[in-house]
């Protein structure tokens, strides 16, 4: 028997944002992984137009500064 799992939400589409900023990198900080990777919308719940503009402010965050590209995670 398949599992029926609930459908994800977009949470930008939710909160009718019109724009994601790059500035807000409390926001974005969710949107990656320990590592610094992009985590993939199948997983997020994002729709396809707030994924690329989240994919784009992501990375004009890390241009900047705002975020990093990766961790260290062999720091003690």
């Amino acid at each position: 028997m398949a599992l029926l799992s609930k459908k994800k939400i977009c949470k930008f589409c939710e909160n009718r944002r019109d724009q994601i900023d790059y500035k807000n990198y409390k926001v974005l900080r969710r949107f990656i992984t320990e590592q610094g990777k992009i985590i993939p919308s199948r997983i997020t719940g994002t729709c396809a137009k707030h994924q690329r503009e989240l994919t784009r402010a992501i990375k004009r965050a890390r241009n900047i500064a705002l975020l990093p590209y990766s961790y260290d995670v062999t720091q003690n």
